[in-house]
């Protein structure tokens, strides 16, 4: 195996380089978070240019990217059918959504106490997940629902959906618009539009077999 040279970072792939880590080399590491830095950096642009009016800087999503990237480093089983970069790319991109997301729901107080999953509105509709799949005009932060159920629910349709689409559903149930969307995971409107659209196909299948096999 070759010897790591301090400084040096384009020499030694992903894999060498998770190599050495497992034994301990603290330079290997070293090479590695300086292999990354480049895209964390981007991707923190990125993030805090999208969504400047949350109260994160580019530094915080920075700091949550190196927390996603060493979990990456810590977790990657090689036997996996995908490259490192892939993984920790996309370990790295969910902990800065999950830190907007969460930074965003601190600042507009959103809901934080349970209530019932279907509630009737001013006019009279009601407010509930099948509603917020249907209606892309209503702000999701006006539904109001039980957070044991929505969480089981949210788990299960988790399930259904690809990294991509729960990406998108989780940002577009937090309230962002399609081009923040796009913009924050680098993608045209349009893609995200017909993600969307396969969630909502994929969502009402499930919601709809959950109801019938309450009845049953």
């Amino acid at each position: 195996m070759r010897r790591v040279q301090k400084g040096v970072v384009m020499d030694y792939n992903d894999r060498e380089l998770l190599d050495l880590i497992a034994e301990h080399n603290e330079d290997a590491l070293q090479i590695m978070y300086k292999k990354y830095e480049p895209y964390l950096v981007t991707q923190a642009r990125t993030f805090y240019n999208s969504a400047p009016y949350v109260g994160l800087e580019v530094s915080d999503f920075r700091q949550e990217g190196m927390i996603a990237l060493t979990e990456a480093i810590q977790s990657y089983d090689m036997n996996l059918n995908v490259t490192f970069f892939t993984y920790a790319t996309t370990c790295i991109q969910r902990r800065m959504i999950s830190s907007l997301i969460g930074a965003k729901r601190q600042k507009h107080k959103i809901l934080n106490e349970s209530v019932p999953l279907e509630q009737k509105t001013s006019d009279g509709s009601e407010l509930s997940l099948d509603n917020f799949l249907v209606n892309d005009n209503m702000n999701p932060e006006r539904v109001v629902m039980n957070a044991d159920y929505m969480e089981q629910l949210f788990r299960n349709l988790k399930n259904e959906l690809t990294d991509f689409e729960y990406q998108v559903f989780e940002l577009k149930y937090n309230d962002f618009s399609y081009q923040e969307i796009a913009n924050l995971l680098e993608k045209d409107v349009k893609a995200i539009d017909n993600a969307f659209q396969r969630i909502r196909s994929k969502a009402t299948k499930m919601l709809a077999k959950e109801k019938k096999e309450e009845k049953n």
